[in-house]
């Protein structure tokens, strides 16, 4: 069955990469990428694609009426560190935006929504170690509390009016592909880059700051596959617990000087450490295991191995 998909925030980090691995598995013409300002030409010149602020609903509107969509990733968002830069502008777009499509599918003009969440969602007063699906969370951030406020309404709209919403509390996220957006744990991405272009890298964490993360691919592949899993199998109408590996800039370090063995890491925190200290160091996703086959394919190892195969090309 022919199926129409709008996706709002194509260009970012993980918007991008999702445009991609969605044309290829429904086709081109089937995937509607959108953003407030351009991608790379590759994303442009691979299917259609629209100006657009997702917090502006009349022209949401008149976008998913044109385009006869059926279900919409919405991946617009203000990321934890920017946000903290910018409380109230943060709090409009990852909210508002939010709302709008919730609207739409709430008047059936829409079927099916994807909205990302993240471990922001927890806060200093939540289980560190496997943090479990259902925990105290308090988070201390604008991003946090936009994405845990994100969850209510994201359960309430579904309970209430049958929304066919679902999403996924994202780790931090690892690609070579695309450059990180704003986040605590952009480091992770960073560190490749500088070992190879400088054989050095200056930390924002603290050596010992241990912190889920995970390879885009499964980011991508776990998306695709909540959204094609059957809907009385999705049991979590708030947000997954999602998770593939734990590591500190120490271990990743670490792991980086097996191939470069000349690199060096230094440490100077700065603000993102206060945010990563009120975050969990692993996660505990045997409820997504549970309920639609979760399974990560990517260790800190084969992170690292493909990253650096792929930067230095």
């Amino acid at each position: 069955m022919h199926k129409s998909i709008l996706i709002l925030g194509a260009c970012g980090q993980i918007g991008t990469e999702l445009t991609f691995a969605l044309r290829e598995t429904y086709g081109n013409e089937s995937v509607i990428a959108s953003d407030i300002r351009e991608g790379s030409e590759n994303l442009m010149d691979s299917g259609s694609f629209e100006l657009l602020d997702a917090t502006d609903y009349d022209v949401l509107e008149e976008v998913v009426a044109y385009y006869e969509i059926d279900e919409v990733y919405l991946m617009a968002a203000m990321l934890s560190a920017t946000a903290e830069k910018f409380p109230e502008r943060a709090w409009n777009l990852n909210m508002n935006s939010l709302f709008n499509v919730l609207n739409l599918a709430k008047d059936k003009k829409i079927k099916k929504i994807f909205w990302p969440s993240s471990i922001a969602v927890f806060g200093p007063n939540t289980p560190k170690t496997n943090t479990p699906q259902n925990t105290i969370m308090e988070p201390s951030t604008v991003y946090g509390i936009s994405k845990q406020s994100g969850e209510r309404w994201c359960d309430y709209y579904h309970h209430k009016f049958g929304v066919d919403v679902r999403s996924l509390r994202y780790p931090g996220l690892i690609s070579w592909k695309t450059q990180p957006g704003g986040g605590t744990t952009d480091y992770a991405v960073e560190i490749y880059h500088k070992a190879l272009a400088e054989g050095a890298y200056g930390c924002f964490l603290n050596e010992d700051t241990k912190l889920p993360m995970m390879f885009m691919d499964d980011a991508i592949k776990a998306t695709q596959q909540l959204m094609a899993t059957e809907a009385e199998k999705v049991k979590v109408r708030s947000s997954y617990n999602l998770s593939a590996m734990s590591f500190s800039p120490k271990e990743i370090a670490q792991n980086i000087k097996e191939h470069i063995p000349e690199f060096e890491i230094s440490y100077k925190p700065d603000f993102r450490q206060d945010i990563a200290d009120s975050w969990p160091n692993s996660i505990d996703d045997s409820k997504a295991r549970q309920d639609w086959g979760w399974e990560p394919d990517f260790d800190l190892e084969k992170t690292t191995k493909v990253m650096l195969g792929n930067l230095k090309t």
